[in-house]
């Protein structure tokens, strides 16, 4: 197993389960969770369930496959950090055009499929929207305390008994060499994200970062919401979502495709935290942009891919070659579509393995 982002700890975690000591897992990564680097993306996200996924789709089974299991975390596990939150969609039509992403249309509809996946779906009343917005939707979503969850999860791989250790890999087929056991692997799990790039063996050019900056606050909304577009143009969002347990309050943000940049822009900061403070008078009791109590600024690439996620097993090297199952390209729906492509996953690894 090769990562241990979200994707990597999940898939690890099923295949543990799915195995029940069939399997040997060992799972390499260069970052942890508690690690901050703007490659390790899982450790910088919202992270929040917000399906965008076209109905009839894959990446929607996904999605669909994976609310059942954020669902019972929230319900029965609040140690994982995860809990309900109520989500507020606001439309502003005239500004739909400038939704970054062009990717999040479903999000928009008043009937969208995952209408009878989430509970308590409906459609805002005129009273309820903040000025300037002319529709809007409810549901009943998760909110994730990634800082938890990443270590909740990481803590349940190791109790089912899979060895996690740090590494590089250079090549996808050197991954096989670095099983805890000492002994070659007889199959690798690639979830190495925007890493699959440049990885040898693998070096998938259609990948591609797109950017994410946010505000981390101490102040709270209550409530977790985001708009369609801004005033600002394409590439730019709003969007709150609170935190479990103390977590705090992410502000943001920005969908910036082909931006590899990793520092703080000081200025979109600013702009951020203007659009959450208009839209959620709330976070500072109404006393503006000056009453936040900030913690600190993020910046992330989301791992996207042009075909949207790869979830295929192949032969590294042919005939004789390591087997190999990719999963990777999340995009910024790694969380929210974990478990979906992890039952996946664990499919196709008993597949390549005669299992």
């Amino acid at each position: 197993m090769d990562s241990a982002g979200v994707t990597g700890l999940t898939t690890a975690l099923q295949l543990a389960r799915a195995g029940k000591s069939k399997y040997d897992i060992t799972v390499v990564a260069k970052f942890m969770p508690g690690d901050f680097d703007v490659e390790y993306a899982s450790n910088l996200a919202g992270a929040n369930y917000l399906p965008v996924s076209l109905p009839g789709t894959d990446a929607a089974q996904h999605d669909r496959d994976t609310w059942p299991a954020l669902e019972k975390l929230a319900k029965h596990h609040p140690e994982s950090g995860v809990h309900f939150q109520e989500y507020y969609q606001y439309n502003n039509t005239a500004r739909d055009s400038n939704n970054p992403g062009k990717n999040v249309e479903e999000l928009l509809k008043p009937d969208p499929w995952f209408k009878d996946t989430t509970p308590n779906f409906r459609i805002l009343d005129a009273k309820e929207l903040p000025p300037t917005y002319d529709s809007g939707s409810a549901f009943t979503s998760v909110c994730i305390n990634t800082s938890l969850y990443l270590h909740y999860i990481y803590s349940q791989c190791l109790a089912l008994g899979v060895i996690v250790k740090r590494g590089i890999v250079k090549h996808i087929s050197d991954a096989a060499a670095m099983h805890a056991s000492g002994k070659q692997a007889e199959l690798v799990v690639n979830c190495t994200g925007l890493s699959s790039y440049r990885l040898g063996g693998v070096e998938d050019k259609t990948m591609y970062p797109i950017r994410g900056q946010t505000v981390l606050v101490r102040n709270d909304p209550g409530m977790m919401c985001s708009t369609s577009g801004t005033e600002e143009g394409e590439g730019e969002m709003c969007y709150i979502m609170q935190r479990a347990a103390g977590g705090g309050t992410i502000l943001g943000g920005c969908y910036q495709v082909g931006n590899w940049d990793s520092q703080v822009d000081a200025n979109l900061s600013m702009r951020i935290m203007r659009r959450a403070v208009e839209v959620c008078p709330a976070l500072t009791g109404g006393k503006g942009i000056d009453h936040l109590s900030v913690i600190r600024q993020n910046v992330g690439l989301r791992p996207a891919r042009k075909d949207g996620v790869r979830l295929e097993r192949e032969q590294i090297g042919g005939d004789g070659g390591v087997w190999c199952v990719h999963n990777y390209g999340h995009a910024g729906w790694g969380y929210q579509s974990s478990y979906g492509c992890a039952k996946v996953a664990v499919r196709l690894v008993g597949e390549a393995l005669g299992d």
